[in-house]
């Protein structure tokens, strides 16, 4: 009796010490501190489901907010993140340049920083990888689009957000490739901030301003949409091409009801599966780009893709 005692011990001690190497040998979960420029446009919402989709598949813990276009309050997510030390942080920035103190902070901190969608463009900050979409070759395509619809000329406006760098590159690869279409002239490029209702009131305004206007790129579908409300208040629906940029369900609706000519598509899922791809590699000893562009293609309506296969 003794003996089985002893042994019922032994194993006890056994079983304890190889739950305890087992525990000793299991490696922490990997936590990604992520500050999205939002979480209410469409863009933003698949770009998330990605992040999620890929850290689920990788075991990792996403802490996910958003500064919702307001800079101050990004800053103070990136800030908690570090406070809270989390392995790695993603950013889409609200401003490419004034978020660069927080990422710099992160920096010091020890804790990489990738961004997604729109880069930082602060001078001395440190980003492992930059994850976006195309953005020139999609402001060509936007170009190509738009000169398309006007035969090559006419006068056309931009509704513009110079504030994030995605868009900066947007509006480059468009007016560079305006430049081969000399009878295209760029009668305005105004700000809207990516906001529906502020770019309704940027669009009257350059409506007013410019009564011949023939054409109106938004930069995104929020631009471009608040353009169609300016252009339909304004008695001119069907007389101003409108190109937008991101193709969410409201503007492809309006692209196939004739509102819209055509949008540029971006791939948001796979800008989303792709940072967490990267921050992983990364993570694992590997070296990553420091760039990651994903290709942009052009959506117009059914009508108008069967017109052109024929």
């Amino acid at each position: 009796m003794k003996r089985f005692y002893f042994l019922i011990v032994i194993i006890s001690f056994a079983l304890i010490f190889l739950s305890c190497g087992k525990k000793a040998q299991e490696k922490p979960q990997i936590t990604i501190g992520v500050s999205l420029l939002t979480r209410t446009h469409p863009f933003y919402q698949d770009l998330e489901a990605g992040l999620l989709q890929a850290a689920d598949s990788a075991g990792y813990k996403l802490l996910i907010n958003a500064g919702e276009f307001d800079v101050a309050k990004q800053k103070d997510q990136i800030n908690d993140y570090i406070v809270r030390k989390v392995d790695a942080i993603i950013i889409s920035p609200c401003d490419s340049k004034s978020i660069g103190t927080s990422a710099a902070a992160a920096n010091q901190a020890g804790i990489p920083v990738f961004t997604v969608d729109i880069a930082c463009l602060a001078e001395g900050v440190k980003v492992v990888s930059h994850i976006a979409s195309d953005n020139v070759s999609g402001g060509i395509l936007a170009a190509k689009a738009l000169a398309e619809a006007l035969n090559s000329e006419g006068e056309i406006a931009i509704i513009d957000h110079p504030e994030v760098e995605s868009v900066i590159q947007r509006v480059k690869g468009f007016e560079d490739e305006l430049k081969n279409y000399p009878n295209i002239k760029i009668a305005a490029k105004l700000s809207g901030h990516g906001v529906k209702d502020q770019a309704f009131r940027t669009a009257e305004d350059i409506l007013q301003a410019n009564p011949g206007l023939d054409g109106i790129f938004g930069i995104n579908d929020d631009s471009a949409l608040g353009a169609l409300a300016a252009v339909e208040k304004a008695g001119k629906a069907g007389k101003i091409v409108i190109v937008g940029f991101d193709a969410v369900p409201e503007a492809r609706a309006a692209i196939e009801e004739g509102k819209i000519y055509a949008d540029v598509i971006q791939r948001p899922l796979v800008i989303g599966r792709t940072a967490i791809e990267t921050v992983k590699k990364y993570m694992s000893g590997m070296e990553v780009p420091p760039e990651i562009l994903i290709p942009c293609e052009l959506y117009k309506s059914s009508k108008q893709q069967v017109a052109s296969a024929k």
